[in-house]
């Protein structure tokens, strides 16, 4: 990694020294720790595929709108902490709730967050559909690699608050996958506000951010059991 790679981002996005120093922290750890849940730890590699992917969302209204003082954000299926922890670091204010089921990701996400000293962020190692107490509570959900469209929109809408929305991070754009997203958000409550196109480092040409609004109250019966979205999705 080139020495003012880091120092680049933090700049794009308005970061200060020591967020910029918290973003090197997490590179660090990610780096050291062979147990790290994920194939991308080169400091170089990580500076594009995790931080500069996962800070791409701070380029929409949404995060301006709804956190830009305050608020509750929930990453589903964080995994190894992106982009929940990364949007943690820029949005200091903001409670950033890290949702996963997998103990050994909850374990390495705990020592990132005390190695780079975010305050500001929590794991809660559960399966999402399970998370009662997070029912309507959240300004803003993020999900990124989770599932297909139309399970990612029936996970996250019994988060949200009304007027809250979803950020969902998506590949190549696919007109099937997208018909069946939108039969399921009108089951949920969720209109589609926004596809934005985003390039957050150069080399990335088919990266698109998926904003879901919630316009009404989704009803009692979703989430499903644990399970069941993965196996009968909405709108498929």
């Amino acid at each position: 990694m080139k020495p003012s790679a880091l120092a680049l981002l933090a700049d794009r996005y308005g970061l200060t020294e020591h967020q910029r120093g918290q973003l090197a922290a997490i590179l660090e750890e990610l780096a050291a720790d062979e147990l790290a849940p994920t194939t991308v730890r080169d400091p170089g590699q990580a500076l594009d595929v995790h931080l500069a992917d996962s800070l791409a969302a701070l380029e929409l209204w949404v995060l301006d709108e709804l956190v830009g003082s305050a608020g509750v954000l929930t990453d589903m299926g964080a995994g190894a902490g992106f982009p929940g922890l990364a949007l943690a670091v820029a949005l200091p204010r903001s409670e950033v709730v890290l949702v996963e089921s997998q103990a050994r990701k909850c374990r390495f996400m705990e020592r990132v967050i005390g190695a780079a000293g975010v305050a500001n962020a929590r794991v809660l190692c559960a399966r999402v559909e399970g998370w009662r107490a997070g029912l309507g509570g959240n300004d803003v959900v993020l999900a990124r690699a989770l599932a297909a469209q139309p399970v990612v929109l029936e996970y996250a809408a019994p988060l949200l608050r009304l007027g809250g929305a979803l950020v969902d991070w998506r590949g190549r754009r696919d007109a099937g996958e997208e018909a069946a997203a939108a039969s399921a958000a009108e089951k949920l409550g969720l209109r589609l506000a926004e596809i934005r196109h985003v390039e957050p480092y150069e080399g990335a040409r088919e990266h698109h951010l998926h904003v879901y609004e919630k316009a009404l109250e989704t009803p009692l019966r979703y989430p499903r059991r644990a399970g069941v979205a993965r196996k009968r999705p909405l709108g498929c």
